[in-house]
């Protein structure tokens, strides 16, 4: 499983502690060795086939026992329907030997699944069903005509009564008949509850063995998933080994999710301590087609999936150096920050990419500390937010009151933003509109993806301001307007396939990685909260 490169690597300094592989640019060791991995992948067309309908592979550059510097080869799920290909390291855990517990289990568990299917296909249960939609049908007509009936009789009561010139004895028949038919409205709603009921008991065997059977499958299925995780056993650079049961338990207090444990960086960790190999560097990258709604591009780098992966990998890199991931500390750039405006209510700054507009999770310093800190006073709140690696104007209340006020202002769509953006290419379209709706994609927080049916509605309104030379390569300053704010729109509908599908350049979720984020909050404008009069705000991007 141990590659040699092909290349004279001599050249190349190794890194010094190994990648966050949360957020990280890929060392070139790393994209070196993917080319390679490529190669070998088109040289087998039954594998390249497979693969270009979308997978995620992965590298590992290592050192082994005899000092040599080479790599490992991973791959996501299944590759071909197998969990094992030459060239590949092997799963952690080959839950898919034919004589394995898992797979007898497995047929179990689908034999149930057939048995439910004999019974629904079945002439008895079909006409069992049948039968109990009927009655149902029939009772639901029946009554409701009887009522309709009972209705019109009623008011014709009503309107004799009214009328004055009924005799005494016309009102009591009026009186008997109404009682006649309430009864006879009773009796007919009885006898057919009573048909329905019959109905339903003789279908009643048949959902009952079925139930019965779902919960045993639901049973087994969760029994089994719960042994499969007790089995998926890995190691950590201190050698020591856990199971996924374990790891979960103790980082999320959750079970963990279907296909842990089969992602291509937690099975090259584990066979390279395995081997008692140096893990060096790592990364993974996606080939073939994209996902529907997820933003994956042929031959881009990505990082590795949070639900499945961060557990894992933060159990297994224990005992190696790695890289402090940026993504949730801000920068120590905050000498750069810029007021562009201020009065008694509001401070507008320009913020630097690199620094976060409020505390992260784990801290860090943020806008909003710095303006604390330089007024001197805890009551300025940031009123909107921009990513990390955004750079552009943002808007502080210095009350309360203020931010609320604001914040009514942008959640009524009455604040006009515009970004300036660098795509790594040049778009078919000069002009226009994306409305592709969002939603969290919880397997790669903080990533976002487009889904018709869960997302919501996310617009921008898009502008060619000129091309751009990048090198050797042709790029497009576009200028971006949010109709909606929705966590990372302009990045995904930049980078998808149904929006721009060119990325912002810089963007490491959904495009490559870059010496920063090519992208700038460049105007804000909006009605001053406090004097009512329209303020707007420009700021030139360090990249145009």
């Amino acid at each position: 499983m141990f590659h040699r490169f092909k290349k004279d690597i001599s050249s190349v300094s190794l890194p010094t502690s190994f990648n966050n592989p949360f957020h990280y640019s890929p060392h070139t060791l790393c994209v070196w060795a993917a080319d390679e991995l490529r190669l070998l992948l088109q040289s087998d067309p039954p594998l390249a086939a497979d693969a270009a309908t979308g997978k995620m592979l992965g590298v590992l550059v290592v050192r082994n026992v005899a000092g040599e510097v080479g790599y490992l080869a991973g791959f996501s799920g299944l590759l071909c329907g197998s969990n094992r290909q030459a060239g590949f390291v092997p799963p952690v855990f080959d839950f898919l030997a034919p004589d394995g517990c898992f797979k007898r289990e497995e047929a179990a568990i689908t034999a149930i699944n057939h048995k439910i299917a004999e019974i629904e296909r079945s002439d008895e249960y079909h006409s069992a069903v049948e039968a109990v939609a009927h009655s149902e049908c029939y009772a639901h007509e029946t009554i409701a005509a009887r009522k309709q009936q009972y209705a019109a009789n009623k008011k014709a009561r009503d309107e004799k009564r009214a009328s004055g010139t009924a005799t005494a004895a016309e009102l009591e028949a009026l009186i008997h008949q109404s009682r006649f038919e309430k009864a006879e409205l009773k009796r007919l709603t009885r006898a057919c509850n009573e048909q329905v009921e019959s109905a339903r008991a003789l279908l009643l065997p048949f959902t009952q063995r079925i139930a019965a059977l779902a919960a045993e499958r639901k049973q087994r299925s969760a029994a089994l998933q719960e042994w499969l995780f007790t089995q998926f056993k890995v190691l950590n650079g201190r050698g020591e080994k856990a199971s996924l049961l374990q790891i979960f338990a103790t980082y999320t207090s959750a079970l963990p999710p279907a296909g842990a444990g089969e992602c291509a960086a937690p099975k090259m960790l584990h066979y390279a301590y395995e081997n008692n190999m140096q893990p060096l560097a790592m990364a993974e990258f996606w080939v073939g087609a994209s996902p529907t709604g997820e933003v994956r591009r042929d031959g881009f780098f990505y990082p590795s999936c949070k639900s499945k992966c961060y557990p894992i990998l933060s159990y297994m890199l224990q005992g190696i150096d790695v890289e402090e991931s940026a993504l949730e500390r801000g920068g120590d750039n905050l000498s750069a920050i810029k007021v562009v405006y201020e009065d008694d209510s509001l401070i507008v700054v320009d913020k630097p990419h690199g620094v976060l507009s409020v505390p992260g999770i784990v801290g860090g310093s943020s806008v909003q500390d710095w303006l604390r800190s330089t007024y001197k006073s805890n009551d300025i709140f940031v009123v909107h937010r921009l990513d990390m690696a955004t750079s552009g104007l943002l808007v502080a209340a210095r009350s309360m009151d203020v931010f609320k006020a604001m914040q009514g202002l942008f959640a009524s769509r009455e604040v006009e933003k515009r970004y300036v953006a660098l795509l790594n290419g040049v778009p078919q379209q000069c002009e226009g509109e994306i409305t592709l709706p969002l939603m969290p994609d919880y397997d790669h927080r903080p990533c976002q993806k487009v889904s018709f049916e869960e997302g919501k509605p996310a617009k921008t309104i898009f502008k060619l301001l000129r091309n751009v030379q990048c090198g050797s390569s042709e790029c497009a300053l576009m200028s971006l307007q949010p109709v909606t704010g929705r966590t990372h729109q302009l990045r995904v509908h930049c980078a998808h396939h149904l929006g721009l599908n060119v990325p912002i350049v810089g963007d490491a979720f959904y495009g490559a990685t870059a010496e920063r984020l090519m992208l700038h909050a460049s105007y804000v404008a909006f009605r001053h909260p406090v004097s009512g009069r329209r303020v707007e705000f420009s700021s030139l991007a360090p990249f145009q």
